[in-house]
């Protein structure tokens, strides 16, 4: 339920997820603490009639970024306006939007880690004193324009906070570290949604989506469209934990939440290398994936499952690994 411009969404699923999307932070279900923060800080700009401070929303894909700077435009009163640092490639891109800006607009940069440098370092000073600074010419004869901005609140999403300048991560005036969710939260989560659409589940099959889901509410509620135009092919008036399973069997997400590519990632470890230290491009390869694709999506479940571990060799399939398999490790008789 986050990133809107996340490529790997059709526009069947953008607008499933926008249905579901919450529109206050009373609906918004999970982050305790971070809905406790921002509201703070909106009321405390709203009674001092100012705008309110820049935002850092970090944590990994599906967790609800894009959801929570729909949540802040709309507390405030305010427009929003999206783009994402991947087409912020040029200084000139920036000032274009940024001069565009109404007074009080929530403007909302995604993977804001892409940014080019050139309109990273014009965001400095965008964002601590609403004003830029736009060359004219080139050469010698160049000459620097100041153009005052309205005030605005910029919120920032991103899945590599590492990967922020220090100059730019400091601006911001309040910076969100959204955490994986917990089964009970994903239910709550799924429930709301499965009301939304009008579909009678029973809490067990909401449970066990839950548990599959990696802890991800983007997950959770594509998985409940699976099941859900299960139960539809299949005639079934109430999705019951039997339809479920049928169909998380179907779309290969097993007990765990594990997919193919995570089974197919595992097998290698376990039976091609028969446990031994695999070096990330080695991986890549045999699976036919892009490392980044490995590294930032399907790693970061495998290592907080326990499943593989990052060593200085390369990634391991853990003892944990084998025995999810099946498979006898090296040090198990067959």
């Amino acid at each position: 339920m986050n990133d809107i411009t996340d490529p790997d969404l059709n526009a069947g699923e953008l607008a499933f997820e926008s249905a579901l999307r919450p529109k206050s932070l009373a609906e918004f279900v999970g982050q305790a603490k971070v809905r406790e923060q921002l509201s703070l800080m909106l009321q405390a700009a709203k009674l001092q009639s100012r705008t309110a401070d820049h935002i850092l929303l970090a944590g990994p894909p599906g967790l609800g970024k894009t959801t929570l700077a729909m949540i802040v435009a709309h507390e405030t009163g305010h427009p929003l306006r999206l783009t994402s640092g991947p087409t912020i490639q040029h200084a000139g891109d920036l000032a274009a939007v940024l001069s565009s800006l109404q007074p009080g607009e929530v403007l909302f940069i995604d993977e804001i880690h892409r940014m080019a440098r050139p309109a990273e370092e014009m965001l400095y000073l965008a964002m601590e004193d609403f004003r830029i600074d736009v060359m004219v010419g080139k050469g010698p004869g160049a000459t620097s324009i100041p153009l005052d901005l309205a005030p605005f609140t910029l919120v920032g999403a991103t899945t590599r906070s590492g990967m922020l300048p220090n100059p730019l991560r400091d601006r911001f005036g309040f910076t969100a570290h959204l955490e994986f969710y917990s089964d009970i939260e994903l239910a709550q989560v799924l429930a709301r949604a499965a009301n939304r659409l009008g579909i009678t589940i029973t809490s067990e099959a909401l449970g066990e989506i839950a548990s599959r889901s990696r802890g991800t509410p983007r997950i959770a509620n594509r998985l409940l469209r699976r099941v859900r135009d299960f139960a539809l092919v299949a005639s079934v008036d109430q999705i019951t934990i039997t339809e479920t399973k049928a169909a998380l069997v179907l779309y290969e997400v097993d007990a765990l939440g594990l997919d193919r590519l995570d089974r197919q990632i595992l097998t290698l470890l376990t039976e091609r290398f028969a446990g031994k230290p695999v070096g990330l491009s080695t991986l890549a390869v045999a699976v036919g994936e892009e490392q980044d694709t490995i590294e930032a999506v399907v790693e970061p479940f495998l290592v907080r499952q326990g499943l593989i571990a990052r060593t200085p060799r390369g990634r391991q399939a853990t003892e944990l690994a084998f025995r999810h398999l099946g498979v006898p490790s090296p040090e198990m008789p067959e």
